[in-house]
């Protein structure tokens, strides 16, 4: 499951105009997370540097992509190489204290992680106050972009996509003990090729030790696990219980929770929690998918977590196992898709 990140070889002018007016950005311990150069990603073995030598002024804004509390995330392209990228912003200045952890918290994660089911950090920059992140562009836009026009999406490409979220949750949780937190359709990117990726890191834990458990409630609630939103302690498959109400979503057209297929709404947190907490939980209608996907389906939405399938084991589920030798590419449903940058978001 480990990958060794390639080298970036780009041929640029030296710099002239520096950054200035650069502060350091460190976490609760102090380490050291950001300075005046940056910082760039690293392989696991600390041997193969990304070489990136570029600074803020060689990106050009293409277009706003995305927004939220935590910042602003444009479509950015270099201006000696033409690569794309995308490049999140935050005013650390302006944010409370709560969501300024969040984002020195995806800034280490973002720093120590390396997978190709995971969205690349490139380098990361700190300047007059706000925070940059130069990330890898995805040019299909997320999974809810994809859902905006499919709908709906059929069970071959749904094992194909879930087989790729799985292995970099594998990765998150078995390498480098993390709990992601928010998995959701906003948060599963996709390029044309058929990748998906895992992305934005900002509510997401460093546990311990692989059986390490958290108490905190942070996230997106309508996609919380039954102990995470009743305010029980939890652990990584909180983030399964999350990838099988994304699943369920993508198999019927609508958010799981709900009867309407209106996906720009979220019922009410009291509502929610009933449901979550009160009632059993959704199934994939026998009726209408196979046994197959109505058992993988199963396995991830098991109230009690000690129940649920791992994600390590969910990689062996016949489910997945179904298509693997069907030769399923993902590349050719969203490729075929208008690109997220044209239309209205």
């Amino acid at each position: 499951m480990k990958n060794k990140k390639p080298p970036l070889k780009l041929s640029l002018p030296s710099q002239v105009n520096p950054i200035t007016s650069i502060s350091n950005v460190t976490d609760d311990d102090g380490e050291l997370l950001l300075n005046q150069k940056g910082s760039s990603s690293i392989s696991e073995d600390n041997e193969t540097p990304v070489d990136f030598q570029f600074s803020l002024e060689d990106l050009e804004t293409v277009k706003v992509i995305g927004k939220g509390s935590g910042g602003v995330v444009q479509l950015v392209r270099h201006k000696w190489s033409g690569n794309s990228f995308a490049l999140k912003v935050v005013q650390m200045n302006r944010q409370r204290e709560e969501i300024r952890k969040q984002i020195v918290q995806e800034l280490k994660i973002q720093q120590a992680v390396y997978c190709s089911h995971v969205v690349l950090c490139y380098h990361s920059f700190h300047c007059d106050g706000n925070v940059y992140l130069v990330l890898e562009y995805m040019d299909r836009g997320s999974l809810a972009d994809v859902l905006r026009q499919v709908n709906t999406i059929l069970e071959p490409y749904l094992a194909v996509m879930c087989k790729q979220v799985l292995q970099g949750l594998v990765y998150l949780h078995n390498e480098k003990n993390v709990i992601h937190r928010d998995i959701k359709p906003s948060n599963l990117l996709v390029n044309r090729k058929g990748e998906v990726k895992i992305t934005d890191f900002g509510v997401s834990a460093a546990l311990v030790s692989p059986m390490g458990r958290r108490d905190t409630l942070v996230g997106t609630y309508c996609y919380m696990s039954p102990e995470r939103i009743n305010g029980s302690t939890y652990d990584c498959s909180s983030d399964v219980w999350s990838l099988g109400l994304v699943v369920l979503e993508c198999a019927i057209g609508r958010f799981p929770y709900m009867q309407s297929e209106d996906r720009e709404s979220c019922p009410g947190f009291y509502e929610l929690w009933e449901a979550i907490v009160q009632q059993p939980p959704p199934i994939a209608p026998p009726d209408q998918f196979s046994t197959e996907f109505c058992s993988f389906v199963s396995a991830c939405l098991q109230k009690c977590p000690e129940k649920r399938a791992s994600s390590l084991e969910l990689l062996s589920h016949p489910f997945i196992k179904k298509f693997e030798d069907k030769d399923i590419e993902l590349g050719i449903l969203v490729g075929s898709l208008e690109s997220p940058m044209n239309y209205p978001r």
